[in-house]
């Protein structure tokens, strides 16, 4: 960071000499940042910091042009390619645009009174015609069909010169591999050749299921959506791309056949852009046409404001001149089109500080690592926090406290730190260490192997996870206390009227009333769904517990097994494996839970609280009637609901299904029964009534 602050806040050079050294040091810096973008997909700075550099090389360029040269970054296309993709030279250069770093409305005006200028049109002239799209966070992709097919993919690369990877683009669904063209859904025929030029990205919650996946399997996760879709685009092994969701968008046309020559006479950009979607490929429905500096302003507000919502990450928007002939007559300069620039967002990525690294516990017990920053301003709100997601995520990327890291946020996302700048430490700095106690309710911690998540085991004790554990226990598959709702429940946290599952049996009618929204007859309801649920059934007490892993099935099949609460909680590991479908992760997480003497201190004050339920003996599964039966219920009966129908058919050993498959022994089917019916009379399955169940349930065959 101290090379950086230096390239960055010197005082501009007096003489020729020090702005060459200066020239050559930022030339140098964008060169090796540029490769670790392009060719390593892994760049270790934001690109606000790469922008500044860029920005700077040209002011100290313009300022002694002398000294330009042309390999200068600032005189092509930065970008590289990888060893193994064979190479492709662009008929049509790939060339970038002008960047606008002022995001307030000023760069929009700045774009076209420069364009007037250029155009020499008087003041006034009837304002320009521009088409204003998304500027894509992706990996610039060009096209080529022949006779219609596709027949190249390649990078940008540096220009001139890209990767072919049409081996990669081939799995991504958008794009399509035959166009058809001069029918009734297009105006005109596919020229012969045919070079579109769009934008590969990641969706951003494709991106983080991704990222999630790798978590899992402890494999490295990707810094954005940006270089996950680069590094899937540039593997030599398409079956890693077909792996990753990609998406495409098109925004414009290379090499294309001349109109003399069978090809299209286009007059203005946004025709290009209909006619793209003519012939089958996706163009943002953002697009829009603007005229004049009012408009494009205007744009830039309404896409800003979207922003966030946005399914795919922007980081600004791209304005055009429309008509062609204008586009002819601006020209180029050097790298850069004079009828385009792109107009930034603030960024979403920034470089800060690290000055401690805290645990939160979330609401389902899990434990994170959150990152104590160095306030920073990032995707347009001020950060002090960032999730550094688990303990083996944290290790990978090497973060320590002091380490200048980066830190993204994008959308609704929660801020991430997604790298350290590898940057040497002045002094030994200790690793993190996960605590061995929750820092809320001092309960063991634990992470089950095979996982990366840590996790308190002090789950209805922790005032971190009360509210869950109170929703949870209220729903109605567990102990179903109807009117105890998420806003109530909170009033009930907030007021620290309910600190653990057995104060919800001790409210009183008093203290109710006196709550927001909730009138004596509201509150005179609650009493009574809670003196009811006093009297379940030992399988939804133990699913309303929320023991890691255990649902409906198996909160069932380990009452079903056990049948007393207190053989349940005393049984070891081994024992609890005996139960059907629980294998040995299950059984752990139980045997933990119930190891834990704060969880079986609520356990008994909701029992000294009423809440009661049928004890009998144990029911081994294989001596059921309808043990290894699989049932699919349809349809309304005349006299039992769904619910009492599946527990009755559970409670005599039967699976009940949700599809109609082979493997079906019965389908009980009731009135307005669908395709399951329809599907168990073509697979030949044998068909009840409401009768012909409890002939079942009585007999255990039919």
């Amino acid at each position: 960071m101290a090379e950086q602050s230096e390239l960055f806040s010197a005082p501009a050079p007096k003489g020729q000499a020090r702005a060459a050294t200066k020239i050559e040091a930022l030339r140098a810096q964008l060169n090796r940042w540029a490769h670790e973008y392009y060719v390593q997909d892994a760049p270790s700075v934001p690109d606000a910091e790469y922008d500044r550099a860029f920005q700077q090389l040209q002011a100290l360029e313009g300022a002694y042009p002398g000294l330009v040269t042309p390999d200068s970054p600032t005189q092509r296309v930065i970008g590289a390619v990888l060893p193994g993709l064979a190479v492709v030279r662009h008929h049509v250069p790939m060339l970038s645009i002008r960047t606008e770093t002022d995001t307030e409305a000023s760069g929009a005006q700045t774009f076209d009174a420069r364009v007037r200028r250029e155009l020499k049109l008087a003041a006034d002239a009837p304002p320009v015609e521009y088409v204003a799209e998304p500027k894509f966070d992706g990996l610039a992709m060009s096209l080529r069909y022949e006779a219609g097919r596709l027949v190249q993919a390649a990078t940008r690369g540096d220009g001139e010169v890209g990767e072919d990877v049409t081996h990669n683009i081939r799995t991504i669904r958008q794009i399509p591999l035959l166009l058809h063209g001069g029918g009734d859904d297009a105006s005109l025929p596919v020229p012969p050749v045919l070079e579109v030029r769009g934008e590969v990205y990641m969706r951003r919650a494709d991106f983080e299921r991704l990222n999630e996946r790798q978590r899992e399997r402890g494999d490295k996760t990707f810094v954005n959506p940006r270089n996950a879709a680069a590094g899937a685009v540039r593997q030599l092994d398409s079956g890693i791309a077909a792996q990753r969701p990609l998406s495409f968008f098109a925004y414009g046309l290379g090499e294309v056949t001349p109109p003399g020559e069978d090809g299209p006479d286009f007059t203005s950009h946004h025709q290009v852009l209909q006619q793209l979607k003519k012939w089958g490929f996706p163009v943002s429905s953002l697009v829009s046409q603007a005229l004049g500096a009012t408009e494009l302003v205007a744009y830039h507000q309404r896409i800003g404001a979207l922003r966030d919502e946005l399914p795919f990450d922007i980081d600004g928007v791209v304005y055009k001149v429309d008509s062609l002939q204008l586009q002819r007559e601006l020209g180029f300069v050097t790298r850069e089109p004079r009828w385009a620039v792109a107009h930034k967002y603030p960024a979403q990525e920034m470089v800060t500080r690290v000055e401690g690294i805290d645990i939160q516990v979330g609401r389902t017990g899990k434990l994170t690592p959150v990152a104590r920053l160095a306030p920073v301003f990032v995707g347009g709100v001020t950060v002090t926090n960032a999730t550094l997601h688990n303990l083996f995520e944290l290790r990978r990327k090497g973060v320590r406290v002091g380490d200048e890291v980066i830190v993204r946020r994008a959308g609704d996302v929660i801020p991430e730190v997604v790298g350290r700048l590898p940057a040497p430490r002045g002094s030994y700095v200790a690793n993190f260490r996960m605590p061995r106690e929750c820092p809320i309710c001092a309960s063991r911690v634990l992470r089950e192997p095979g996982e990366a998540d840590h996790r308190c085991s002090g789950g209805l004790f922790c005032p971190a996870q009360r509210k869950q554990a109170l929703l949870h226990f209220a729903q109605r598959r567990a102990m179903d206390i109807e009117g105890l709702g998420e806003k109530l429940v909170d009033q009930l946290i907030e007021g620290h009227i309910v600190r653990s599952l057995p104060d919800l049996y001790r409210l009183g009618l008093a203290t109710l009333a006196q709550l927001d929204r909730m009138a004596d007859k509201s509150a005179q309801n609650l009493l009574a769904a809670l003196e009811k649920s006093q009297r379940t059934t030992l399988a939804r007490f133990l699913f309303a517990l929320g023991i890691r892993h255990v649902g409906e099935a198996t909160a069932k099949e380990l009452a079903r097994h056990f049948g007393q609460l207190d053989a349940l909680m005393d049984a070891d590991v081994d024992a609890l494996m005996q139960v059907p479908d629980v294998g040995p992760i299950v059984a752990q997480a139980v045997h933990d839970f119930f190891a834990e003497p704060h969880n079986r201190e609520v356990v008994e004050q909701l029992r000294a609280c009423g809440v009661r339920w049928p004890e009998g003996e144990p029911q081994p599964a294989a001596l059921l009637p309808l043990a290894g039966k699989t049932v699919v219920l349809t349809g309304q009966l005349p006299t039992l609901g769904r619910e009492q129908a599946k527990e009755m058919l559970e409670a005599a050993g039967a699976r009940v299904a949700g599809s109609v498959s082979g493997k079906t022994s019965y389908v009980v089917a009731g009135a307005e029964a669908g395709s399951k019916l329809e599907r168990a009379r073509a697979l030949g399955v044998p068909v009840l009534d409401e009768d012909g169940l409890h002939a079942l349930l009585q007999g255990g065959a039919a």
